[in-house]
């Protein structure tokens, strides 16, 4: 673990003065949010992730750390804890939509290009697909180079038919967006073996083929397993021009989207078989700030259905959120806390709702709310949550990339 002082807090926070300009301007996404009421809110949270990046990066090696967590130490806020090479990519692809001169203040001299290339060169040596198709992604859209290795190792993974997760196999297609051309084709293939694991309301499994977990198991998919195809398919019918992947995008959004809470939750599993939530907590800030906003903007912007109300109601939940009383937003440090979650040992109502679940479609045990109330909040705040704020409400920078 590495600690962050006070002094340090207040070193990054002086690098990191913008411009004066005001970020609505020229940004349609936080246009749309401003005609619903929370255009403040969205800048206030976009100021959070401008300063709360260079907490979890290590300008001496270049890494991003896993997660950046409170501190009970005196005079230490945080301490950044663990690398994530998947972070450090979802980091530049997030800061690429900075101004060259905030990109450097946030990673020690260096630009959002710079790092993604860096994370291509590292993933090469990953066993880990996941993180092939995120490097290659953040190299094709942010450095605007092809890498010809990851595509070729992503090939070869898809080639194998070995069962893959929802949520790589997605980076994939969305990675052979980003870099056009003859891989579009890989990326109608990667396309393809995703449409064929939909459920019949549009719930997608965690892995790819379902049916390659175990019975406990195989019927759940995350909200993050269900985000990412949406953004996957609607880019690449953006691309492609195939209205099919686009109305299968909509099936997926139309049904997260009757299941959002009542105080705007972005719920976490759901059953692929009927369409129903599985097990709602914890809610994630990410889902609220980033994810959702992203994946519903691209859907529209591909000629999809306007959910912005959608996305606004889940921004609300940052602020006003029924499960616990203290904030998530943490001004004073500049991070936004991770979720709220249940008091529990070791995920037991997921495990135990997946089981019945499993036994009977839409079977909960009575008493799991009153048993382990969701009254906790998880204090740490991982560096692909702010990338992705970045990514999901600033646009794309013209320009040069260095």
């Amino acid at each position: 673990m590495v600690a962050v002082d006070r002094e340090e807090l207040r070193t990054m926070a002086a690098g990191l003065q913008g411009d004066g300009r005001d970020a609505a301007t020229g940004t349609g996404r936080i246009a749309c949010a401003e005609r619903l009421g929370a255009g403040p809110q969205v800048r206030r949270l976009l100021e959070i992730g401008r300063r709360g990046l260079p907490l979890a990066y290590d300008a001496g090696t270049g890494e991003f750390a896993q997660t950046v967590r409170r501190s009970n130490e005196p005079g230490v806020p945080v301490r950044r804890e663990g690398t994530s090479l998947r972070y450090a990519a979802m980091a530049a692809l997030g800061l690429s939509r900075l101004d060259l001169g905030e990109q450097r203040a946030v990673l020690g001299g260096i630009t959002a290009a710079e790092l993604a290339r860096a994370t291509g060169v590292l993933a090469l040596e990953q066993p880990d697909p996941g993180a092939v198709a995120i490097a290659a992604w953040a190299v094709a859209e942010v450095a605007g180079t092809v890498d010809v290795a990851l595509f070729s190792r992503l090939g070869a993974e898809i080639s194998s038919g070995r069962p893959i997760e929802t949520v790589a196999l997605s980076w994939m297609v969305t990675a052979a967006v980003a870099a056009g051309g003859d891989l579009l084709a890989m990326g109608g293939a990667m396309s393809a073996r995703l449409l064929a694991e939909q459920g019949p309301d549009g719930i997608f499994p965690h892995v790819v083929p379902a049916g390659s977990q175990n019975r406990w198991r195989r019927h759940v998919g995350s909200f993050a397993d269900q985000v990412y195809p949406v953004q996957a398919l609607a880019r690449m019918s953006r691309a492609s021009g195939d209205t099919e992947l686009l109305q299968a995008a909509e099936r997926t959004a139309d049904r997260i989207c009757a299941l959002q809470g009542p105080d705007g939750q972005w719920w976490w599993h759901y059953d692929a078989r009927t369409g129903d939530v599985v097990e709602r907590y914890p809610v994630y800030s990410v889902h609220q700030h980033a994810m959702a906003p992203m994946t519903l903007f691209d859907l529209a912007e591909a000629g999809g259905t306007d959910r912005t109300a959608e996305i606004v109601r889940g921004l609300r939940w940052l602020d006003d959120h029924p499960e616990v009383d203290e904030p998530l937003v943490a001004d004073t440090v500049g991070l936004i806390w991770r979720k709220a979650g249940r008091r529990e040992p070791a995920k037991a109502v997921r495990r135990i709702s997946a089981v019945t679940t499993a036994l009977r479609p839409g079977m909960h045990l009575p008493g799991l709310d009153r048993a382990f109330p969701a009254t906790r909040v998880d204090h740490e705040c991982r560096p692909y949550e702010l990338g992705w704020l970045l990514y999901a409400w600033l646009p794309p920078r013209g320009g040069n990339r260095s």
